[in-house]
């Protein structure tokens, strides 16, 4: 039997470690130690819960960490971003409307949608697929790199980051419904040409249900995944 760390242990210098140091001391957090902030309680706190196994330790250190961020003395207070909850994504919704609906009225969709299909490689549209990857990396950018907040990046299934995800199916749906809604896809006989004038509108429902998510701060409520358990847990009843 493998011995686990003892949290309790003295380091060389005398100084208590921390569990998450005991756990795992290759990757300490790279913490002040000496003048201890609320960032450095949020990182030890983001650290046990990777230590952690049980499912009801990783919610209680979760919930610990919401309540911390929400306290005033806090950065996290107004630019950290942890939580992924229903309002992120109605916020989403209401950003891609806002920033789209301009668009749907001009002709150039059309031009444009007609531009991306010009291109082909192998019968394959590059300035179409160079489109959706703006629209990825632009998602991307907005979120992650722009600052306007500290987003956590958490993953869906250890690969795909879920607000990126969610900003990007979100603005696709708005794009795609309001643009059908309104008729501006002549019928859906060519799906190419269909595709191509949606993701027109698409890029500017993205760049609107990024901000729409973010600009706001982290909003209130049950993360997403603690609704998706409680509904699995309801479903899957008493044994």
């Amino acid at each position: 039997m493998t011995d686990e760390p003892d949290p309790r242990a003295d380091d060389p210098g005398g100084r208590p470690r921390t569990h998450s140091e005991a756990v795992g001391g290759q990757n300490k957090p790279d913490i002040d130690r000496e003048n201890p902030d609320v960032s450095d309680l949020l990182t030890e706190l983001a650290a046990l819960e990777d230590a952690v196994d049980e499912d009801h330790e990783q919610q209680k250190v979760r919930q610990t960490i919401a309540l911390v961020e929400r306290m005033p003395s806090s950065r996290a207070f107004t630019r950290r971003v942890s939580k992924y909850t229903t309002r992120d994504i109605a916020e989403s919704f209401v950003g891609s409307i806002l920033i789209s609906l301009p668009l749907l009225v001009e002709d150039g969709v059309y031009d444009i949608g007609d531009h991306f299909l010009a291109v082909t490689v192998v019968g394959v549209p590059m300035f179409l697929l160079a489109n959706v990857a703006f629209i990825v990396f632009l998602s991307a950018g907005l979120m992650y790199y722009a600052d306007f907040r500290d987003v956590d990046v958490q993953r869906i299934l250890g690969i795909v980051p879920r607000r990126l995800l969610g900003v990007l199916v979100v603005s696709l749906v708005t794009a795609t419904t309001l643009m059908t809604m309104w008729g501006r896809v002549e019928g859906w006989e060519d799906p190419w040409v269909a595709f191509a004038r949606i993701s027109v509108i698409w890029t500017a429902a993205a760049f609107g249900a990024a901000l729409g998510d973010i600009l706001p701060g982290e909003s209130e409520g049950p993360d997403i995944r603690e609704r998706i358990d409680s509904f699995t847990d309801a479903v899957g009843g008493d044994d």
